[in-house]
């Protein structure tokens, strides 16, 4: 027996699309399944929830677009019938319940996410290790907001696109996906005044989470660190036992000077009474006259003591500064290496992992903790870090290779530094920009012989345009950077869903090219499947929805640039899914 058709019309083609998919990998299902301490009239806070993460696939640029838009989201029970809800709230009432949500709300949310998307995650990671090393990328993006807003909770000023503005940042990582071309990892939301150079060690760790891997830590380099930091300990040691005795010589000196001048002091006043009663003259080379003299001598000779002394505390509380600098490091340093020792006794499979970080992160400090915790890192140095340093070895010793169009490098192979624990291989570039050139600098470590090749070192950095790639398909698509909630957990939110809907329609794209020939050509390369025209546009369309159960069949109308497509639906999926990994793939440098 044939099924029933029922024929409904839809504004918004791709977004039926996506809540068929949405049903296939148990998203809605998922959502619908967390707990929320809100009343249900005519629609439920998961309902709600739902509504705000179509609103984010479809690209509007303000909540009140669902309700006010030329083609309002909330009128389209097409859509709504695709993501398993009868209708849409108004936008009033999904704004209520976002600010109802409360920090323990998101965080399910959040793990709802992460739980849907694993097998991907999984499965690229190790699609990635066999071809490889993996690659990660990690950023800072920022979410400024009007510096006379009143209403945006903890917001503060930051850097932000080169300007001081209020607002917030998103600490943003990113792993390459040989399948997807790139899947986001973790969007975590941060006060305006965060800085990248505060944010290695965590974007590290928020990888490491996500991926459920970690490469193996270097215990061997960071033993050998803390061994180096023992001869500076005792230099530091014996300064501060200099310093103190300097200081006792000091006080000593002090209260000599303080003994005469109270005996000369003594001795004015016994001449005084003499002189008082005989009405003696106090003449120069009388011994009342010569005493005072002496008294003045000693009391400028205690000023110059006492001013000694005063420095020579300020020395020893220096000194005493720089030891307990140098035991607090050391004391971190220990905990480290036994945090680190335990880590890898409890990891059987441990990866090969590239991180790459733009300037902002590459301080000394940082690039010793990556380095540590088993990277291999890719970065720039911070601020004028080396700056001098390369354009000296530039100018004594190196010769320019053409990399880019417009660009030349240089490199120097594991250079010891003084204030790096770690030798690094140096790269220094040159780009002409017509009518100057300007110099920037390169950083690495890692079994990698970079030096040997460098445009393929320039290329391997230069490849991080994929984060920063993904940050501004964030803000042009999925307009992260139009607030569209104003309570802290609502904000959290918003970074949860705007990450996992750029890794979602990449997933879709896939699957749907799989099922659907008429898919356009562009959409189906699914390392660059067009996302921007997805849903700028696919899913802005207007097309013709045939139910057949729970598949469907979209007709795009002629009024949208996709007219004569067709897709034709079906909840249904198959996703091969990633084998553990039982063995190492790590190899030590």
């Amino acid at each position: 027996m044939s099924q029933n058709r029922e024929t409904t019309l839809t504004e918004h083609a791709m977004l039926v699309v996506w809540g068929q998919y949405a049903h296939c990998i148990g998203l809605i299902q998922a959502i619908q399944s967390i707990p929320l301490d809100q009343k249900t009239v005519d629609h439920s806070p998961q309902g709600k929830v739902l509504e705000f993460l179509v609103a984010m696939l479809g690209g509007f640029e303000h909540l009140k677009d669902i309700s006010l838009s030329a083609r309002p989201l909330d009128q389209d029970l097409a859509v709504a019938r695709a993501w398993g809800q009868a209708g849409w709230a108004d936008y009033s009432g999904v704004s209520r319940s976002l600010s109802q949500l409360s920090e323990t709300d998101v965080q399910q949310m959040a793990r709802v996410l992460e739980q849907v998307s694993q097998p991907w995650i999984d499965r690229e990671v190790v699609l990635a290790l066999g071809g490889g090393d993996l690659e990660l990328d990690g950023d800072l993006s920022p979410r400024p907001v009007s510096n006379t807003s009143q209403t945006y909770p903890e917001a503060e000023y930051g850097l932000m696109n080169d300007q001081l503005s209020l607002g917030y940042q998103a600490a943003i990582v990113s792993m390459r996906s040989p399948t997807y071309g790139r899947i986001g990892l973790s969007a975590t939301h941060h006060a305006g005044k965060t800085v990248s150079v505060t944010s290695a060690e965590a974007l590290a760790l928020e990888a490491a989470r996500r991926l459920g891997r970690r490469p193996l830590r270097r215990t061997d380099l960071l033993a050998k660190r803390i061994a180096h930091l023992l001869p500076e300990g005792q230099r530091l040691q014996q300064k501060v036992a200099a310093a103190r005795q300097n200081l006792a010589e000091a006080e000593a000196a002090q209260a000599a000077v303080e003994t005469l001048l109270d005996q000369a002091t003594r001795k004015v006043d016994d001449l005084q009474a003499v002189y008082a009663p005989r009405q003696r003259p106090e003449r120069p080379t009388s011994a009342l006259a010569q005493a005072r003299q002496q008294t003045e001598g000693y009391r400028q000779r205690l000023e110059r003591r006492q001013q000694g002394v005063s420095q020579a505390r300020e020395w020893l509380a220096r000194q005493q500064t720089r030891l307990s600098a140098w035991e607090a490091q050391k004391t971190q340093l220990e905990e480290r290496r036994q945090r680190f020792q335990v880590e890898n006794a409890t990891n059987p499979a441990p990866i090969l992992a590239r991180f790459r970080l733009d300037a902002g992160f590459g301080t000394a400090e940082n690039l010793a903790l990556l380095i540590e915790m088993g990277y291999e890192v890719y970065s720039k140095p911070y601020g004028t870090w080396l700056s001098g340093v390369m354009a000296k070895m530039s100018a004594e010793h190196g010769t320019w290779q053409q990399v880019g169009r417009n660009a030349d490098m240089m490199a120097w192979k594991a250079v010891p530094l003084e204030d790096c624990p770690y030798p690094l291989d140096l790269g220094y570039e040159r780009f002409w920009t017509g009518d100057r050139y300007r110099f920037s600098g390169l950083l690495h470590f890692g079994r990698q012989d970079v030096t040997a090749d460098l445009p393929g070192w320039f290329q391997a950095y230069n490849a991080r345009q994929i984060i920063e790639a993904g940050n501004k398909e964030g803000k042009q698509v999925f307009e992260v950077h139009h607030l569209k909630v104003r309570s802290r957990p609502a904000l959290r939110l918003q970074e949860h869903f705007a990450l996992f809907a750029a890794n979602f329609v990449r997933f879709t794209s896939h699957w749907l090219a799989e099922q659907c020939p008429q898919v356009p050509n562009g959409w189906k390369n699914s390392t660059c499947p067009h996302v921007k025209e997805q849903v700028k546009v696919g899913a802005h369309a207007p097309a013709q929805v045939e139910w057949v159960g729970q598949d469907c069949l979209l007709r795009f109308d002629d009024r949208g640039v996709s007219a004569g497509r067709s897709f034709n639906v079906r909840r249904e999926m198959a996703i091969q899914l990633a084998l553990p990994l039982k063995f190492s793939v790590f190899s030590p440098i």
